[in-house]
């Protein structure tokens, strides 16, 4: 009989019974005896030379235990924070990599940067010292768009980066592109702007640094998604701790959408601080901080054209795109544009030729790194817009313009022309499944009706395919990655037959408490409540890459299974002794060791308490436990895919846009946890609207203040702006490379739902000539595109 608790069941998440009572343990949850806290005081200029920095007065404030400048951690040697993935430009030369110090030393860079901290017995007492610091700013020219970065004339954000540019990057083959164009019979051109967003985790981030003098010892709990890596960044390049002397811990941690995979200033600052000043320091931030100082996320400004042959097949297309790095380059912010966004730049299609090129500019605002979907979501949207502009050029149904061009299933694996190469999708399918799904057939009518009301109504189409899980190692390293991309678990039986499991994986929301052990339920028969999974902790875990990017049961999963086959190998072993049967005999089935052609018997339970009370064990064979580790570094990315359609509808004199439906039918491989995915399709899908009709992240061009620092003037979608979602998914094409036969979900909604309702609102807005918009699609910009649409069109 099937685990009631295993695979494919739709077990409630089992975290969520103290996530809801009030009972996590999150960084600020924790309170330590002599406990002290930072304040962080932040640059107001968005580019400004440091004369100098006089804390006498704040060091003499009530309650103030130190006050540290950049100059203090440069005489500890304290060193640049590191960036992960090194980008070569078109001549070969590497990126530019201007040092990041923790604590400004020379510049302030962005509206934000630290310039000082203050340490003090209380929150408030160390803000109010902050106030008496003197800070000597003069006050520099600031580049903040991508337009003026761009500008040989512009301001240089780093002396020694010339023209602000980081590295001019490209992929593909020019001259197939420059071959097809020239024969095409249609080529569709856009312009577009991917707007920056706010990641806004529901936790703003924080950190906690303690220092033990009896050991050496650090410890740093932080709000993070990958605690090995921060170990490794900050103690070899930052701060030059042994690893066996620094533990990272990340506790509950309550959200991060990308925004806390980074290695941050802030969590150097208050490891190094706390030994500085011998007792713990604390850290965090306040929803204003996070605005100016969390990584934001997109921020591409892109031309591309598409070129067709007469029937509307793809024949080449060239993306020439801007990408935005902010100040400084965060830990991952270089791979983002080029190798998770050019790469995926054939989308499902199977376009013969595609040539890319990606400028990474420096400018005066908070650096730019990954955001859920990371370089994906921009992918699709190019893409996405430019199918949906041609279809309308050529007089091609939308539908069936995506149809003809779609790689077909028996196509697989399929080698794109941009490094990927696709193993299964029956993209065709997703299309199939979707249309009676959201009664396209009957489309016309509902416009029509919305017609009589004043309303104007469309329906936008989005079919996208990601990568996920990085993959392998050696692959990602020869393209820039200064860290390995695999995965460890270790799975620990205890002598009554419990669980334990150790994963590098780090959950942030996504169930894995829940996921990972139904998994091992599963495969060895046991209640799911006698699973244990633990995570976040280097001092428990043995290493591990963190969670981002869907890989967590792509590649922790799959480890995971790896140290089950492990345990599962010494277990056939021992009961093979215990019954005195041949090894090859015994047969494994929902966690029974059976003797092949018997009713012997014995349970997974039996086993584990012979393996720790050895009475009756081959001990001249084995030894005593059963507790296996493994790692496992992926093959291959998946390939997560999907269609999702969207109908909205437009009042006409207000220019507000409402999301009627949304409809999402993906392919994520094998599914584990319904339930759980059903929520993380939900959940990207509002992200991917939010970006759509509301959210952008806006700096003033002249002064480089950041205009939308409050929920006051940057819009999120709330519970009344979107619908009650379809989602669906077929699993007849699982992934080929991993056991699990997993794909990923986490980000799918977000890379398909902005183009979908972008592709939405162009469509009801055609009829008055608007051809495109450059998301929000907020009121306002509606209503202007609508009315400056109708002089034109009365003048027709």
């Amino acid at each position: 009989m099937a685990n009631p608790t295993g695979i494919g069941a739709s077990v409630r998440r089992r975290e969520d019974q103290r996530f809801l009572t009030g009972r996590g343990t999150y960084t600020e949850d924790i309170k330590r005896p002599n406990q002290t806290h930072v304040h962080m005081l932040r640059s107001p200029y968005a580019h400004a030379r440091i004369r100098g920095v006089n804390a006498a007065d704040a060091l003499k404030a009530p309650g103030v235990v130190a006050v540290f400048t950049g100059a203090d951690m440069a005489a500890d040697n304290v060193n640049s924070l590191p960036c992960g993935w090194l980008i070569h430009s078109k001549d070969g030369s590497p990126m530019k990599e201007p040092p990041h110090f923790p604590i400004a030393r020379d510049k302030a860079r962005y509206v934000g940067d630290i310039v000082a901290v203050v340490i003090a017995e209380t929150r408030e007492q160390a803000k109010d010292a902050a106030e008496l610091i003197d800070v000597g700013y003069e006050d520099l020219p600031a580049v903040v768009s991508l337009r003026q970065a761009v500008d040989g004339s512009a301001a240089q954000v780093h002396d020694e980066v010339a023209g602000n540019l980081c590295y001019d990057w490209h992929l593909g083959d020019a001259a197939a592109v420059d071959a097809a164009f020239a024969g095409a019979a249609h080529v569709t051109k856009l312009d577009l702007v991917n707007n920056r967003l706010v990641p806004n985790a529901m936790e703003p981030r924080a950190a906690l640094g303690e220092y033990d003098p009896a050991t050496g010892e650090h410890t740093l709990t932080t709000t993070s998604q990958n605690p090995h890596v921060i170990r490794l960044l900050m103690g070899a390049f930052v701060l030059g701790i042994p690893e066996h002397k620094l533990r990272v811990v990340a506790p509950d941690v309550g959200g991060g959408f990308g925004s806390k995979i980074f290695h941050y200033g802030e969590e150097a600052i208050v490891t190094w601080a706390a030994k500085k000043v011998g007792r713990p320091v604390k850290w965090t931030a306040e929803r204003s901080e996070s605005f100016l100082s969390d990584a934001h996320g997109r921020d591409h400004l892109t031309h591309a054209e598409l070129a067709l042959d007469k029937d509307g097949n793809f024949l080449a297309l060239k993306v020439s795109t801007l990408a935005n790095m902010g100040a400084y380059l965060s830990t991952f912010s270089t791979s983002i544009p080029t190798y998770l966004y050019a790469t995926l730049l054939a989308g499902q299609y199977k376009t013969p030729a595609i040539y890319a090129e990606v400028k990474a500019l420096f400018t005066n605002t908070a650096p730019v790194d990954a955001y859920r979907g990371a370089g994906r979501p921009e992918a699709c949207y190019l893409i996405e817009r430019l199918v949906e502009i041609a279809a309308r050029e050529m007089g091609i149904d939308k539908t069936e313009i995506r149809r003809r061009n779609f790689v077909p299933a028996e196509a697989m694996p399929y080698q794109t022309p941009v490094a990927l190469q696709y193993d299964t999708g029956d993209f065709a399918k997703n299309l199939d499944m979707a249309l009676p799904a959201v009664d396209y057939a009957g489309f016309a009518q509902r416009k029509a009706e919305a017609a009589k009301r004043g309303r104007l109504r469309g329906i936008g189409f989005a079919t996208y395919i990601e990568a996920c899980g990085i993959a392998p190692s050696n692959v990602a390293g020869a393209l820039g990655a200064r860290a390995g991309l695999y995965e460890s678990a270790e799975v620990r039986f205890h002598p009554t037959g419990s669980v334990t499991v150790f994963t590098g994986s780090h959950s942030h929301g996504q169930g894995h408490e829940t996921t990972f052990a139904q998994i091992v339920a599963e495969r060895f028969g046991i209640p799911i409540e006698n699973v244990e999974i633990v995570h976040g902790d280097t001092a428990k875990v043995p290493f591990g890459m963190g969670t981002y990017g869907s890989r967590s049961l792509a590649v922790g999963g799959s480890a995971l299974v790896k140290a089950m086959d492990k345990v599962e190998r010494k277990a056939r072993k021992i009961a093979a002794h215990l019954m005195e049967a041949a090894e090859t005999d015994i047969e494994v089935k929902d966690g029974r060791f059976t003797v092949a052609g018997t009713d012997k018997s014995v349970g997974i339970g039996d086993i584990a308490l012979a393996a720790y009370v050895p009475h009756n064990f081959p001990l001249d064979e084995l030894e005593p436990g059963l507790d296996e580790q493994a790692f496992y570094d992926p093959k291959n990315f998946t390939y997560p895919n999907g269609c999702h359609v969207c109908e909205v509808e437009i009042d006409p004199d207000t220019g507000v846009v409402s999301v009627e439906s949304f409809s999402a039918v993906d392919d994520f491989g094998r599914v584990i946890n319904p339930l759980i995915v059903e929520g993380q399709v939900h959940g990207g899908i509002v992200q991917g609207i939010g970006q759509a009709l509301f959210e952008n992240c806006v700096y003033d061009e002249d002064t480089g203040q950041l205009i939308t620092g409050s929920y006051m003037d940057y819009c999120m979608p709330r519970a009344h702006d979107v619908p009650s979602f379809a989602v669906s998914w077929h699993e007849d094409q699982p992934c080929t490379h991993n056991p699990l036969g997993v794909k990923g979900c986490g980000e799918a909604g977000t890379i398909g739902a902005a183009a979908a309702v972008m592709n939405a609102v162009i469509d009801a807005l055609a009829e008055h000539g608007v051809t495109h918009l450059d998301m929000p699609a907020t009121p306002e910009k509606v209503w202007r595109a609508l009315n400056q649409s109708r002089p034109a069109m009365a003048a027709e």
